[in-house]
């Protein structure tokens, strides 16, 4: 998500203070002239225009080594596959469910980066990928894509190019062979689109085939009654700029019909939106409501409509969204999702990524208290684990650890920055530089983290990084006149795709009746700060930015936050807070008072254990049915968490070696066996050897090639401890189990652990951990190429600052590389084996000798009922420990010590792992509920 480059109005006079017919006017003077309105803050320090100019360098240089590598490794598919240096084609790769949608064999990333190429300056470059989409890519596939992606992704970057070829076109020097090819695709796309809007409500199906539409009988489509708000609610600047620039209004008509229904259908009494809408009736499906994943860009374009298209309908809407969205989403500085019906209710207890747009949507509105203080809390999480998890919870955990690159928190920072002028966001753009740098940077480009915590890789690198992460960052650090043409002639659009300002007065045939104010009565006061005036929100004030930071500097390492709802709140001092999960205690009669007046039942297990079950009609008051609604969903994500803690966390595969030098980290299962890595902080570190016989289930016959090395071998055929006996038998320092199931991948399979053999097994002694054969193929492949590699087994992926520094100096002492590689021959003179088959008439598999334990294996089942929520298994003894403790965090004296110590490398600068017991399942039972317990 983008805004436009900002817009600049009136303090507060005039009706409805804010309302301009022709905005697009007024944007020259807006945020992006923001940069010396405030000084910098004191302790921070301005950075020098030399330090902004480094930075800025640095960003291209990685755009570069993403953007050659997609080109040579990947083009023409769809995206670039870093880890194994191949193009993601689809239908060639184990799938990966909605996340493959994205891809329509057209060249994704190439389409996707065409005005990043213009924004960073690269016009020779883009004047060569346009030439390259005209004469090579296809929009007449038989493939099934989503309609949102698309839109966003394909048709919204060839607009994208679009617009800036005909700027570079006037500008004289390049493109003046251009005749319109790029926007006579998109119309071309655009068309194949609309067979998706055949639906009475005018919502579109969520998918479309590119060559036969919805309803042919070879779609393979059009049977979905389902869609998010976002994917129906985000189409109307590509469509109506379509329209604009061909002058077909027909893509704008359909746009405007699926954003008129959404509207129509929202919750009357809290005006929030659901997640999910059935494209038919306009059913809510899911009707808990926020600003991420699913509904996010729907208020991002309903703004930006009206900047585009200067049609008040839309501002009206957005800023009646946005009075509920801080009435009951926004709990500064989290912003929680609720249910549309019962908005006081919190919906759940963790936040996702995607809502990391938001700050910067406010920037747009012009209300940036809350965005600084947003933008600040995600900072502080960003700190904690280096990149923002795909969700965390209320206490700052990680919920779901993945994180695929995305840019939404580059992009507030940008706009922060645009509107404050305070040299932090430099600061912040600078630590994202590092980090990417750091973690994610692979010698094929940049890979996505799959677990924030191990810091291991995920083999994708999606379009949007290089669409959108590069281009927030070049223009944080970029001075106008590093520019060539002016940002602020344009709008972005949710993929950061550059949309012309001056197509608000072209073509406009969509007559623009206020259709907003017939169905609710709109106060006033929800129109200040629309596209304000930066002068006026920011008096010559150097310490407005920091003094609303400095109480949330330590909100993620120190604090606890109780996430008291709205409706606590109002209880003032005079009743008690709800009771809390965590604080429940069985033995304590005060609890079951209160238990009892939320229409919670206790019941007494033979076992010990105790047994909850909420009847909400027993409830003293709907209030106090709703505290034990919250309590029942609290009681089950502890009872997950519970589960939890008795299993092991994926471990780390890090290859150290010439030339990856740690950058490549792959996920790993642990054993329940053998040296636990998470108490040897150094890891295990060697070079690999693969050992004869593979399968490691009897005496190993290449002990020489084996000894003081991390070893090799294919599952099955006996029991992982086996495996483990004869490797360390042989002399082994480690071991690593690969996956003989062709294909497999920790993309698509869930992690499993290795499990003993029903012995005693204190007499191993040494780490295992298992692969998928798709990670361990990239080990495989790097022993054939390099021949002498080296790894290190841990349970999260090390520092590789002094490495990546020393790389020139590694490079040079190649000599040392070959007699390494001559002492390790051995590790790569049986690689063959790894396609060697079992002899005739035995098999690899046949009882399953490996004995696995999913990682994430079944909690004691939960099971939740129309009116009644039943947890099992709660320890009479006592309350679980806190979800948050000081404990969770490394002292900050022992930080600054291991972050000041000159030889830090590998084996230091780490700290303890993120708590796994954070990482829960999403509660689905608790939401059916919810739903069906409506008012």
């Amino acid at each position: 998500m983008s805004g436009a480059a900002g817009c600049q109005g009136g303090g507060g006079g005039g009706e409805r203070g804010h309302r301009w017919r022709r905005p697009w006017k007024l944007l020259a003077l807006g945020l992006l002239s923001a940069s010396s309105v405030l000084a910098a803050a004191p302790g921070a320090g301005a950075m020098s225009k030399e330090e902004k100019r480094r930075l800025g360098n640095q960003v291209l240089e990685m755009f570069d080594h993403a953007y050659s590598n997609y080109m040579e490794h990947a083009y023409p598919a769809d995206e670039l596959m870093p880890l194994t240096c191949r193009g993601r084609v689809r239908g060639q790769e184990p799938s990966r469910g909605d996340v493959d949608d994205a891809l329509g064999k057209f060249s994704l990333t190439l389409i996707d980066t065409l005005d990043t190429l213009v924004v960073l300056n690269k016009t020779k470059e883009f004047e060569e990928a346009v030439k390259k989409v005209i004469k090579d890519v296809n929009l007449d596939n038989d493939i099934v894509v989503s309609v949102f992606e698309t839109n966003i992704r394909v048709l919204g970057g060839l607009l994208g190019g679009h617009s800036v070829a005909i700027m570079l076109k006037e500008k004289g020097e390049y493109m003046q062979w251009y005749n319109g090819e790029l926007l006579h695709m998109a119309k071309e796309l655009g068309y194949k689109l609309l067979p998706a809007f055949n639906t009475t409500s005018g919502l579109p199906y969520p998918r479309v085939n590119l060559k036969f539409g919805v309803r042919h009988p070879e779609a393979r489509t059009g049977t979905e009654t389902d869609t998010c708000t976002a994917c129906a609610g985000t189409l109307i600047l590509e469509f109506a700029a379509l329209s604009r620039f061909t002058g077909t209004s027909i893509f704008e008509e359909y746009a405007r019909k699926a954003l008129d229904f959404i509207w129509e259908k929202r919750q009357r009494s809290s005006n929030l939106v659901g997640v999910t809408i059935n494209i038919h009736t306009g059913d809510w499906v899911r009707k808990d409501s926020g600003v991420g994943a699913g509904i996010d860009s729907y208020y991002e374009y309903l703004l930006k409509a009206y900047v585009l298209l200067g049609d008040d309908s839309f501002l009206e809407r957005f800023n009646t969204h946005y009075d509920a969205i801080m009435r009951y989403i926004s709990q500064p500085p989290l912003l929680l999702d609720v249910h549309i019906h019962k908005p006081m209710l919190n919906a759940r207890t963790w936040m996702d990524s995607l809502l990391a747009f938001f700050p910067g949507l406010q920037v747009l509105k012009g209300d940036i208290r809350p965005a600084i203080e947003t933008h600040e809390m995600l900072y502080q999480v960003i700190k904690k684990h280096n990149f923002l998890p795909e969700a965390f919870t209320t206490d700052f955990r990680v919920h779901w650890a993945q994180h695929p690159l995305r840019p939404e928190f580059a992009e507030s920072t940008y706009f922060l920055y645009k509107a404050t002028g305070d040299p932090y966001y430099l600061e912040v753009g600078k630590t994202l530089i590092e980090n990417l740098n750091k973690y994610a940077r692979v010698p094929c480009g940049f890979a996505a983290m799959k677990d924030v915590r191990t810091g291991s890789h995920e083999d994708r690198m999606d379009s949007f990084f290089l669409a959108e992460m590069f281009k927030y960052l070049y223009l944080l650090f970029a001075d106008k006149e590093d520019m060539i043409f002016d940002i602020e002639d344009y709008i972005f659009t949710t993929e950061a795709h550059l949309l012309p300002l001056w197509l608000s007065t072209t073509n406009q045939t969509i007559s623009k009746k206020n259709t907003t104010t017939e169905y609710t009565e709109l106060d006033d006061s929800n129109f200040d700060w629309t596209c304000p005036n930066t002068q006026i929100l920011f008096p010559n004030d150097p310490m407005f930015a920091q003094s609303i930071r400095e109480p949330l500097k330590n909100v993620v390492d120190k604090s606890c936050p109780r996430g008291i709802s709205r409706a606590e709140e109002s209880l003032g001092s005079g009743p008690k807070p709800p009771l809390r999960a965590r604080d429940f205690m069985a033995s304590n009669p005060e609890h079951l008072e209160i238990l009892k007046k939320m229409g919670v039942s206790l019941i007494h297990l033979k076992d010990g254990r105790v047994q909850l079950v909420q009847h909400a009609v027993q409830a003293a008051s709907s209030l106090d049915a709703e505290d034990g609604l919250r309590f029942m969903q609290e009681m089950i994500e502890l009872s997950s968490q519970q589960q939890k803690e008795q299993q092991l966390p994926p471990r780390a595969v890090q290859i150290v070696s010439h030339p990856f030098f740690g950058r490549v980290v792959l996920t790993a299962g642990p054993a329940q066996f053998g040296m636990d890595l998470s108490k040897h902080k150094a890891g295990t570190r060697g070079f690999v050897a693969t050992i004869k016989p593979y399968n490691g289930c009897s005496e190993i016959t290449n002990p020489e090639a084996v000894k003081e090395k991390i070893a090799l071998m294919q599952r099955g055929q006996c029991m992982f401890a086996e495996k483990a006996r004869n490797i360390q038998k042989a002399g082994a320092i480690g071991g690593i189990v690969i996956d003989d199931n062709e294909g497999s991948s920790s993309d698509t399979a869930p992690l499993f652990q290795m499990a003993g053999d029903g012995k005693n097994t204190d007499d191993i002694t040494i780490p295992m951990l298992f692969l998928f054969n798709k990670e361990g193929n990239i080990i495989l492949d790097a022993i054939r190429e390099y021949e002498a590699v080296e790894v290190l087994l841990s349970d999260k992926a090390k520092d590789r600052d002094l490495e990546v520094e020393n790389m020139d100096q590694k490079l040079s002492e190649n000599d040392s590389h070959k007699q390494n590689a001559e002492e390790a021959t051995s590790a790569s003179q049986d690689v063959g084996a790894v396609s060697e088959e079992p002899e005739e008439g035995e098999s690899s598999d046949v009882t399953d000798p490996d004995s696995l334990s999913p990682a994430n294996a079944d909690s004691d089942s939960v099971s939740i009922s129309n009116q009644d929520s039943y947890v099992p298994g709660t320890d009479e003894a006592g309350a679980p420990e806190p979800a948050c403790t000081r404990g969770d965090n490394q002292p900050q004296e022992q930080k600054t010590e291991a972050e000041s110590n000159s030889k830090v490398n590998w084996d230091n600068k780490v700290q303890p792992m993120e708590s796994i017991l954070a990482d829960w399942n999403e509660d689905i039972e608790a939401f059916e509920m919810m739903e069906k317990d409506e008012l």
